[in-house]
């Protein structure tokens, strides 16, 4: 047996450190986020209590006055902090990004995965991983010049002829920045997520499965149907949560194309919205000139409530999961 060396031992227990860090550091930087923005957070807590989330009303109030002493924290008079706009907003156009880009990604995921093989195939996987490489403000930029004008033409008119079946879609359309467009370019940004992993999950569904429910009289779409896309079902929805995550945290792009709409509430898919994000963004220079800070503490509760928001849609979709995999299990103990 050959003799470890001290300087061996060194080594190996160098890696060990080395490895444990790089591991824990994932957990070690939500921590020390998390942490952050709580206690940046709290002063703002104390001053609005759950009002936070359910108040319309953003207003740094008279930063050049008296100050006023309420809930026992010292804010500029007239300050009041309400964050249901922007979670309403950054919701919103989530949930319409993912219906958008859902289907779009799966569909681009087949034809990827089983539909075109060598340049093409190579060509197209290229262009949807570029896609995703595009910054967001060149896509911001594109939503203001093309996307926007288009939709206050064209397509809000055109969806404004369902308004009496689904009373959201009533208009009226007004620039086309707002809602409907800050969903598009969301989708356009989740797309090559969803996509890509799609077409990796696919791509691992055995030959066989495939040829199996082709030889029992399957068309190609009842084998991806029932076959291809049960198989890769608890990866799909790591994926649509990943893209959830995305759309959720998209801060210049949806700024570029929202309105920037402040204490308003969107009553139809054309309005203006702010989402948490772009809204930090936005108003994190003006917020710096508040003397109290506060308004500095409320964009971090704003900042804590997308965190949390994000970790509940990624705890949600792992629940998911292993519910998916217990129930797969339990199949398959009963047949055994």
């Amino acid at each position: 047996m050959k003799r470890v060396s001290p300087r061996s031992k060194i080594a190996d227990q160098v890696f060990l450190v080395a490895t444990g860090l790089c591991a824990s550091s994932p957990i070690l930087f939500l921590l020390v986020i998390t942490g952050i923005v709580v206690v940046q957070s709290i002063p703002s807590i104390r001053l609005m209590g759950w009002h936070f989330l359910t108040g319309v009303t953003w207003d740094m109030g008279s930063t050049y006055g008296a100050m006023t002493v309420k809930n026992g924290v010292s804010v500029p008079a007239g300050a009041s902090y309400g964050a249901l706009p922007f979670i309403v907003g950054t919701l919103a156009s989530s949930v319409i990004a993912l219906l958008i880009a859902v289907p779009i990604s799966v569909l681009t995921a087949v034809i990827l995965a089983y539909r075109v093989r060598g340049v093409v195939k190579s060509s197209l996987s290229v262009v949807v991983e570029l896609l995703a490489g595009i910054p967001s403000v060149v896509i911001g930029l594109w939503g203001i010049v093309v996307l926007a004008p288009w939709v206050s033409s064209s397509l809000g008119p055109f969806l404004t002829h369902f308004g009496a079946i689904i009373p959201f879609f009533s208009g009226p359309v007004g620039t086309g920045l707002g809602l409907l467009t800050s969903g598009l370019v969301l989708a356009l940004m989740v797309v090559p997520i969803i996509t890509a992993t799609t077409r990796d999950l696919l791509e691992q569904v055995p030959v066989l499965y495939r040829e199996g429910g082709t030889a029992l009289g399957m068309t190609s779409w009842e084998v991806v149907r029932l076959i291809c896309l049960p198989y890769i079902k608890e990866g799909m929805i790591g994926a649509v949560a990943l893209g959830w995550g995305r759309a959720m945290g998209e801060t210049m792009a949806v700024l570029m194309v929202s309105g920037s709409a402040i204490n308003y509430l969107p009553h139809n898919i054309y309005s203006p919205i702010s989402t948490m994000a772009a809204v930090i963004a936005d108003q994190l220079d003006s917020a710096m000139t508040d003397a109290s800070h506060m308004a500095v503490h409320a964009l971090s509760e704003l900042a804590l409530v997308l965190l949390v928001l994000t970790l509940l849609t990624n705890l949600i979709a792992r629940l998911l999961v292993n519910r998916s995999r217990g129930a797969r299990r339990a199949g398959v103990g009963v047949k055994a």
